[in-house]
């Protein structure tokens, strides 16, 4: 191990947002990288927007996204716990130092008091801020009051911001900002996020400390805390703005923005991780979507500080190259939770290995087209769905197959079929169709179109002689996915409609 620590700390308050997905997935690259410690913290001292289930939801979703963590509330570690939740007398410690040591003191003013100093100075044309109304009282007048059981927050004496160095920004200077001595406890003895954030990242030996940007406002506050406890901060890097395509903050209102999400439209983790990898970092160009890989050459000098648009057709982009990498097998596994509609929801330890084999050869008829899992629900339907599909087929596509053109094609196909017996490679599917040219007098598209309307029911679709010794090898698994192989589909399809020409 090198010494780094960095830390992910979420708050419990809902799905996880793809900013913040983000964040975390930063933080692992660097920890991996500087061969250091990946901790997850959790911040669930909001009571009020907490959501019950939150948290084990999260830590799924980074496990999906193959994040793993080195110190966490599930996991343990030498600097637990690891919510701020069970970490309250840490805090009092730390309280109690600083006004020992006279960088705090209590502020017994009330919140209607604060609220009419807040009104008079923006009447006033004035930034608010707090008026020191109890910057001045003695320790021992503060000591009686506390014993007297009156309420009061914990204030951080402040006589200026310090600067700090953003490892992706430089230099950042706050001297102008208008002081005013922040609330570490408040009231009710809850302590602020600034002040709860300093502690834990101090007990937990946190060196190096990645986030977005909108925290850039907090760290000048922080790194005073840490002064005033006698303490060097960890080195800050603040990473830049996510965006939407309309180059507003992403939100809900551009679509998918949760990794929960993502996971249920079936895009595959690699293609997530690898498209939040380039929010703000240049990877090289030949970067495969693999965290190890991209793990190995993370480098915080190449972060940029300007706000990162998601894109989502880079995502696609990224999905459909996942998919077409994947071992058959790989691939028909990791389908099967999403082909439930098609296939029952037949778990995969209800496969043979020869049926899932076959299942990922298959899907790999669709590695150019499959973005994602659910795509390839789409896309194989008329496999497993034959007749409901031959039935819903277009106007366009029933009126070819029923005519006298198509019908004969088809019927001499579906008896040379039945004498050859199943196709089982490409060179029976072309021994096959040349034997149905002949006894049908045809040749090129009027040839291959009808097989092709009578084995898929559609227009278009992946090439036959690929397809036809799938459809009949697949035809021999009858559970838990019947289908209907070369044979059957041309019977069915060479039953003319009602009214329909006679060759």
């Amino acid at each position: 191990m090198s010494g780094v620590r960095v830390r992910f700390a979420p708050s419990p308050t809902g799905s996880l947002h793809l900013g913040n997905a983000r964040t975390a997935l930063f933080n692992w690259l660097f920890a991996r990288r500087e061969l250091g410690v990946f901790v997850l913290r959790v911040e669930d001292t909001d009571i009020e927007r907490e959501v019950a289930g939150a948290e084990p939801a999260l830590r799924e979703d980074l496990r999906w996204l193959g994040i793993a963590w080195d110190e966490g509330p599930d996991t343990g570690g030498p600097h637990g716990p690891y919510r701020q939740s069970e970490r309250s007398g840490v805090y009092r410690t730390a309280a109690e130092r600083l006004r020992t040591g006279k960088h705090a003191y209590p502020c017994f003013c009330t919140t209607e008091q604060l609220e009419a100093d807040r009104a008079a100075q923006q009447a006033r044309g004035e930034t608010p801020r707090y008026p020191g109304r109890c910057a001045g009282l003695s320790r021992a007048e503060g000591d009686r009051r506390l014993a007297a059981g009156e309420a009061a927050a914990l204030r951080l004496r402040i006589t200026g911001w310090p600067a700090f160095t953003d490892l992706v920004r430089g230099r950042l200077e706050f001297g102008a900002r208008t002081l005013s001595d922040p609330v570490l406890v408040r009231r009710d003895g809850r302590p602020t996020y600034n002040f709860a954030v300093v502690v834990d990242d101090l007990a937990m030996k946190i060196t190096h400390v990645l986030r977005g940007d909108d925290h850039i406002s907090n760290t000048p506050v922080q790194v005073a805390i840490l002064e005033a406890l006698g303490e060097s901060p960890p080195q800050y890097a603040h990473l830049p703005t996510v965006l939407g395509p309309d180059g507003t903050p992403l939100s809900k209102r551009h679509g998918a923005v949760s990794l929960a999400e993502m996971r249920r439209r079936g895009y595959p983790p690699e293609a997530v991780a690898a498209a939040l990898w380039r929010l703000g970092w240049t990877p090289p160009e030949d970067l495969p979507p693999d965290l190890a890989a991209a793990a190995a050459v993370f480098d915080l000098a190449h972060v940029s500080p300007s706000p990162a648009a998601f894109d989502a057709q880079r995502l696609d982009h990224l999905g459909e190259v996942v998919l077409a990498g994947l071992p058959p097998l790989q691939r028909a596994v990791r389908a099967l939770p999403f082909l439930g509609p098609l296939l029952g929801e037949a778990a995969a330890a209800a496969w043979a290995p020869a049926a899932l084999d076959w299942l990922g050869r298959l899907l790999d008829l669709w590695s150019r087209q499959a973005r994602t899992f659910t795509d390839y629900a789409d896309l194989a339907r008329w496999v497993f769905r034959f007749d409901e599909s031959l039935e819903s087929a277009t106007p366009a596509v029933r009126d070819e197959l029923s005519g006298a053109d198509a019908l004969r094609v088809n019927r001499a196909a579906a008896a040379a079929a039945a004498e050859r017996g199943p196709v089982r490679s490409i060179e029976d599917w072309k021994s096959l169709c040349t034997a149905v040219g002949g006894a049908a007098g045809v040749k090129g598209r009027a040839l291959f179109h009808p097989l092709r309307l009578a084995l898929t029911a559609a227009e278009n679709g992946p090439e036959l002689q690929r397809l036809a010794p799938l459809l009949d090898e697949g035809a021999g698994f009858r559970e838990p996915a019947a289908i209907r192989g070369v044979r059957e589909r041309l019977e069915l399809a060479s039953r003319a409609a009602p009214g329909a020409a006679t060759p």
